[in-house]
């Protein structure tokens, strides 16, 4: 199944464009390859980083439910379950 292609011009620094050309060669693909491979590398990761609205509920070792040390009842404790184990600068 053949994808769609667009063309389109990109303005680039030349050592950039010498550098990414050097890489591609040393890879061995096409220029259009390498910037499409190092987009989508950027675009996922930058998803990733997005905030989600939503948090994962550890579960088990074993998937047999929630951690037993979760206590569900109180919002201090979950904050305090969740927040184990992340650097000082991530809890401020």
């Amino acid at each position: 199944m053949l994808r769609h292609m667009n063309r389109t011009t990109l303005r680039l620094r030349q050592e950039l464009m010498e550098e990414a050309r050097t890489e591609a060669r040393r890879r061995n693909i096409t220029l259009t390859a390498l910037i499409e491979d190092s987009l989508l590398k950027e675009l996922a990761r930058a998803k990733a980083a997005e905030p989600r609205d939503w948090v994962e509920l550890p579960v088990g070792r074993h998937g047999d439910g929630l951690n037993p040390r979760l206590n569900l009842d109180s919002n201090a404790d979950i904050q305090e379950f969740l927040d184990e184990g992340l650097p000082l600068h991530k809890l401020r």
